[in-house]
């Protein structure tokens, strides 16, 4: 897998804000995890492709300006590390396990408070 790439492609869609775009990236039994979630749906930690499109329709309602800047990229195996930089200029990294078929199995978003 190319790592580079599925960053470009991953920071691309998300300035995109074309949630099936977006999405397109995960399985559909993904689980997610981020402290940024629980505002939003009461939890921390999302499971399925359902639970996550709502969670981020809501976010991107909310901000229409939301963009990212792909900052570095982690290779490990079968992970990477995509550190970046929002609009707001607060940088954050996401960690994504991929599942035998390339899609995002696994991902932890961090924020930098």
């Amino acid at each position: 897998m190319d790592f580079d790439a599925f960053a470009e492609a991953w920071e691309a869609a998300w300035n995109s804000h074309d949630l099936d775009r977006i999405l397109a990236h995960y399985s559909s039994d993904v689980t997610f995890r981020s402290h940024k979630a629980v505002r939003l749906t009461g939890s921390g930690e999302l499971h399925g492709k359902d639970a996550l499109r709502a969670y981020w329709a809501k976010a991107l309602a909310e901000q229409p300006d939301l963009s990212f800047v792909v900052v570095d990229v982690l290779h490990g195996h079968g992970m990477l590390v995509i550190t970046y930089r929002n609009h707001r200029d607060v940088l954050a990294a996401e960690t994504l396990r991929f599942g035998p078929d390339g899609l995002v199995v696994e991902a932890s978003a961090c924020h930098r408070p």
